[in-house]
């Protein structure tokens, strides 16, 4: 027998309602981890908040979870079992190309928040982190927001919904960041203003505040049909498959209201960069670690990088010189104990594929202002600087995936070491020269 599927109305006349809460958030990005996070949290918090989601370039999630009136089941995969959930705060879902109900919502009065999970690369910004005005995507968004067409990045999107807001006299917004970067709302803030200025846009910087986020719930790519209907009887073409942990740390000021997040278990914070760095470093920063040196000796996922005793020694490394970096205000002990578990729940297969792409961008993030701390104090960074080393192993061997790095390595490592300090640039140059490629074991 075919299981049904999971729309509101079947599961209405299943007994369990599902009515769509009225729009009051658009988010960009529609992927597994706005849904494990963003949309999780605000449908435990209050029905009142509905989401109008937009995929960031992909429409395939949006095709998948419209039939579904946005609905979709998020598993939270423990050691010892799966919890099923049917998440319905995403009242609307559209693909990135529908422009006109972007900026419908964008400038509705009722529109309080915007949120955003597009990757570090979907920011389009320089090594010392301002926009990259030069880049081609960012050339042609600037073209079409002189011109009065749908731009397509992101930072464009967000540009011509404050133009259009603001032009609507709806008031200002907050618009969250939380995608994985240090001091992401006001990087965000300053991107969305020079991209504004190129586009003959000048004084938004008054239509919304822009804040910043910590956000940590490993979700890798995972859908997982069949576990959802055995466990469930609904057909479920988008679940989502996360951890049970779950951490949101947030800073910045909501000019037209939000959602109660606080009761679901955010954190609201003045000062965020302990936390940021934190999950940054340690999380982030880890994976890379683990990634790199698990590829290289033929492992899979995390969970198998971490019970690899040469991969965990590696980690520890990285982990000691991270927690200084870090400081002592964010417990980073408890927290690494904690990731340790994380790390090695077998049942999440957090491939070392996923985590290894836009190597160049993560690095710069997520290691090297490890490099930098530890060589300022005096100290010799050797923990740091063996991510760099098992990158360059890692990429001489082959074992990255194709969008790992887009440019030879010898380019990748200029790009790496670009604006650094001199002493620092020739520590990771020496640290990224070509390395000869052992065999796995």
């Amino acid at each position: 027998m075919t299981a049904p599927r999971l729309t509101r109305a079947a599961v209405a006349a299943a007994g369990s309602p599902q009515v769509a809460p009225p729009v009051r958030i658009a988010h960009i990005g529609l992927g597994a981890f706005h849904r494990a996070h963003q949309a999780w949290h605000t449908a435990r918090a209050d029905d009142a908040w509905g989401i109008a989601a937009f995929t960031g370039r992909d429409r395939r999630v949006a095709d998948l979870l419209r039939p579904q009136d946005g609905l979709y089941t998020l598993v939270e995969r423990g050691p010892g079992g799966d919890r099923f959930e049917i998440v319905g705060s995403i009242a609307e879902v559209h693909p990135a190309t529908a422009s006109a109900r972007f900026l419908e919502v964008f400038a509705a009065r009722a529109t309080a928040v915007v949120t955003l999970t597009v990757t570090e690369a979907g920011y389009h910004l320089r090594p010392d982190g301002a926009l990259d005005l030069a880049h081609p995507a960012i050339v042609r968004d600037i073209g079409a927001l002189r011109d009065g067409q749908p731009p397509v990045t992101p930072l464009g999107r967000l540009v011509a919904g404050l133009a259009h807001r603001r032009g609507a006299g709806a008031g200002p917004l907050a618009i969250v960041s939380c995608d994985n970067l240090p001091g992401n709302g006001a990087r965000l803030r300053a991107a969305v203003l020079d991209l504004a200025d190129a586009a003959l846009l000048p004084g938004l910087a008054d239509t919304a505040s822009f804040v910043s986020t910590s956000v940590d719930r490993i979700t890798p790519h995972i859908v997982d049909t069949a576990a959802v209907e055995a466990a469930t009887g609904w057909h479920d073409a988008a679940p989502v498959v996360t951890e049970p942990f779950s951490d949101w740390t947030l800073s910045g000021e909501f000019p037209a209201g939000r959602p109660a997040w606080e009761a679901t278990g955010a954190r609201f914070v003045d000062d965020i960069e302990p936390f940021e760095q934190r999950k940054l470093l340690l999380l982030n920063g880890g994976h890379l670690q683990l990634a790199f040196h698990g590829l290289a000796r033929g492992l899979d996922t995390i969970s198998d990088a971490v019970a690899d005793p040469t991969c965990r020694r590696a980690l520890e490394g990285f982990w000691d010189e991270a927690a200084r970096t870090v400081g002592p205000e964010a417990e980073s002990a408890a927290y690494r104990s904690a990731l340790l578990e994380r790390f090695g729940n077998p049942r999440i297969a957090h491939r070392l594929t996923q985590i290894a792409v836009d190597t160049v961008t993560k690095l710069r993030l997520r290691v090297l202002p490890v490099v930098r701390a530890e060589r300022a104090a005096g100290r010799d960074a050797g923990g740091a600087l063996s991510v760099v080393r098992a990158w360059r192993h890692a990429v001489d061997a082959g074992v990255l995936p194709d969008r790992a790095v887009s440019s030879a390595p010898g380019d990748a490592l200029a790009a790496l070491v670009s604006g650094l300090a001199r002493d620092d640039a020739a520590a990771i140059r020496a640290a990224g020269q070509r390395t000869r490629v052992e065999t796995p074991g």
